[in-house]
């Protein structure tokens, strides 16, 4: 049985900094918590934050959860996440993640194809960045450098030259987590990189087991099970009431297995899919797209969203975390917006 590390999840905003947030984290460094986790979408970024919030601690880890590849150049992510580590004192994590065709196409304007060619490129370029062994170059269709006249690049000088990082790396091994729900993704993650970001997650499904298995065991992998990081997203409410608390997290459920990506193509709505759900998950889609949300959110089984959260009383809660100490999960993400949930998760997680 793992004991669990907790991290604060503030994902990102609504309409501006989430009230109360800075009491928030100075009380979850207070309470041993071990890292911040801030994401991005198409308003607040992900980095931002972290500065801000990291220039107020001094223990806690500082992670993107995640930061879309294709919002920044790699080698703009990669200066970006030297900067922060330097800054903070080597307490910075790398979470990335490819985000949805919606997003990538339509707040971006860019192609969303081949994602996992595409995070495999962009991990090696941060890596070579990094190491600093030499100009960074790479060969591949998607981040070529340096950028070289073409049919498909006919604006481009030809002045372009390989370039190596003007300042040291505080670490060279700046942990690097992929956000990934499918298996090929989850694969990917325990193969190449330092740890998994986990969201729609039943910590007993054999699932997701399999694939990092996959991955652990290709020629190469950077890491065993045993020293891997996986961070998994958890809905957390202490509440009297477990349909109550149920009640409480329904239109989050609702928004990514009804409302994220297109009917079809919400990587998602799998989840639930591959769980066993799929009727709901088309009844559930169908109510959401057509605009009732609400009904969304009730069409959703109880029993699905218990197998991914922690709700109800402290001892209900304490009983089913249980299942997530046995299994691959290292970290907790909770999203708790005030010192009293900070002081109420650390209690019941951290003992």
């Amino acid at each position: 049985m793992t004991k669990l590390r907790l991290g604060l999840n503030v994902g990102y905003w609504a309409g501006g900094p989430p009230p109360g947030i800075d009491d928030a984290v100075a009380e979850a460094e207070r309470v041993g918590f071990d890292s911040i986790w801030c994401a991005e979408a198409y308003g607040s970024d992900a980095l931002t934050p972290l500065a801000w919030w990291g220039s107020r601690t001094e223990r806690l880890r500082l992670g993107t959860g995640i930061a879309q590849i294709s919002a920044r150049q790699p080698t703009a992510l990669a200066m970006a996440a030297m900067t922060l580590d330097h800054l903070s004192g080597g307490r910075f994590a790398l979470g990335i993640g490819a985000s949805g065709p919606q997003v990538v196409e339509g707040w971006y304007g860019r192609p969303f194809e081949k994602p996992l060619a595409r995070t495999r490129e962009v991990v090696g370029i941060l890596r070579d960045v990094w190491a600093r062994n030499g100009p960074v170059t790479n060969d591949g269709p998607a981040y070529p450098l340096p950028l070289k006249p073409g049919p498909t690049h006919p604006g481009v000088s030809g002045l372009g030259k390989p370039l190596k990082s003007s300042i040291r790396p505080l670490r060279e091994d700046i942990p690097i987590l992929l956000a990934a729900e499918g298996p090929k993704n989850v694969a990917m993650a325990a193969e190449i990189c330092d740890g998994w970001i986990a969201m729609l997650l039943d910590p007993q499904e054999r699932f997701y087991a399999d694939a990092l298995a996959e991955g652990f065991a290709r020629d190469g992998a950077r890491h065993t099970a045993d020293d891997f990081e996986v961070a998994a997203m958890v809905p957390f409410i202490v509440h009297d009431d477990v349909e109550a608390a149920v009640d409480m997290v329904r239109p989050f459920y609702a928004l990514y297995f009804g409302g994220m990506g297109a009917k079809g193509r919400n990587f998602h709505a799998n989840v639930a899919i591959r769980m066993g759900y799929e009727e709901h998950v088309d009844r559930i889609q169908a109510l959401y797209l057509d605009g009732r949300k609400d009904e969304a959110a009730a069409a959703i089984p109880s029993e699905l969203i218990q197998r991914m959260s922690l709700l109800g009383p402290a001892d209900k809660i304490r009983h089913d975390l249980a299942a997530w100490e046995d299994s691959f999960v290292t970290t907790i993400l909770v999203n708790a917006g005030d010192p009293t949930q900070v002081r109420q998760a650390a209690e019941i997680v951290l003992g």
